[in-house]
């Protein structure tokens, strides 16, 4: 799962850590156990350091149960949480899908900083519940601020963070369009990423400091993944109302079982010279198989003309379908995830239509393009 380490799973979901956030790990232990080493001189070096590793860990799990706060409230709605996983921008909790309503849609966004700002209150209240002095005190005390500060900091109104998640729930409330949504709170995102740039790479230039260095690197994580999200909802905005029959590949390379290999072969050399596989139907149009050129090879072709593709065909089986009346949203993400090149579409009464390819979406995309363009 692009380069991640699946470490067991929280509450049912799978938890993954990206390698990078070792790096930021053995950072936030050394710096912590340097502050506090230097705060409180009588800290042995080596209880220093385990007390700094503590400190980032209950930080690192605070940024889980921010991230469990939302995969609890999209559980409730009936969404499935597909992981979580920490790296080095912080945690990302991965969701089936979108959240039906924009009312839906705020508590998912919204439930993260929640759980953030009680975290706070808590330690905040454990602290002056509990009289706590010394480096207990230093760590309550950075527990706190840290959770205060990733609840405001994710409550920025731009994509991809909660604030902007928010802000598209209420786009979408307004305007009815949940695109619409994504679109303006993607804009808002790249306006604040080119913000945390400038902020991390001016003073770098005008008097070589790194000190907001970070904020450079926090700026490229929000420009870039507010464009993809921008990108991505202007896709799926052209292609609501389309269905599955509607990518169908012209002239779909389409063969009857019933056909000899030798007619077989002279009908591809003379319409389908550049597809190497193809579906079969039997007499009713039904798809019952698959053929490739390979599989003539299995054959003598002294035999070809005496052997129908029938014998020879895959079965069904071997070939994902869909439903000619399926959106063309659902079609994409099952591509996407099956990692699948091609599908075959059929009828309710298993009648195949045609073959979609991932070609033909973008074809089809193209052309609306062209016909409604922005």
């Amino acid at each position: 799962m692009n380069g991640t380490i699946r470490v067991g799973n929280l509450f049912g979901i799978p938890f993954y850590i990206h390698p990078s956030w070792f790096l930021v790990l053995g950072l936030v232990t050394w710096s912590y156990s340097s502050g506090l080493a230097a705060q409180f001189p009588q800290l042995a070096g080596g209880l220093a350091l385990l007390l700094g590793l503590l400190t980032a860990l209950l930080l690192f799990s605070s940024v889980v149960a921010h991230e469990l706060g939302h995969s609890f409230a999209a559980i409730r709605q009936g969404i499935d949480v597909k992981s979580i996983t920490l790296f080095i921008f912080g945690g990302l909790a991965s969701l089936e899908k979108e959240s039906k309503t924009p009312g839906e849609a705020f508590w998912v966004a919204i439930a993260g900083p929640l759980v953030s700002l009680l975290l706070f209150s808590l330690f905040t209240a454990l602290g002056f519940a509990t009289a706590a002095s010394g480096a207990l005190a230093a760590i309550l005390g950075v527990l706190a601020s840290v959770n205060l500060a990733l609840a405001l900091f994710n409550l920025i109104p731009g994509l991809p963070l909660d604030g902007g998640n928010i802000l598209k729930a209420i786009v979408w409330k307004v305007t009815g369009n949940p695109y619409k949504g994504v679109v303006f709170a993607s804009r808002v995102g790249q306006i604040f990423g080119w913000v945390a740039i400038a902020s991390g790479l001016v003073p770098l230039l005008l008097f070589g400091s790194f000190g907001n260095f970070w904020n450079a690197l926090v700026g490229f994580f929000l420009l870039q993944n507010a464009g993809n999200a921008a990108q991505f909802a202007r896709v799926q905005e052209r292609l609501t109302g389309l269905t599955a029959a509607d990518a169908v590949t012209s002239d779909s390379p389409i063969v009857s079982a019933t056909l000899t290999l030798r007619e077989f072969a002279d009908e591809r050399i003379l319409n389908w010279q550049n597809w190497h596989r193809f579906l079969v139907t039997d007499d009713n149009g039904q798809l019952v198989g698959a053929i490739s050129i390979n599989d003539l090879r299995t054959i003598p072709t002294t035999l070809w003309s005496e052997t129908q593709i029938k014998e020879i065909m895959r079965p069904v089986e071997d070939f994902t379908t869909v439903k000619s009346d399926q959106p063309l949203l659902e079609v994409v993400k099952l591509l996407e995830q099956g990692k699948l090149s091609a599908l075959a579409v059929i009828r309710d009464n298993g009648v195949l239509v045609g073959i979609l390819e991932k070609a033909s979406i973008i074809n089809l995309l193209e052309k609306r393009a062209q016909a409604n363009p922005a």
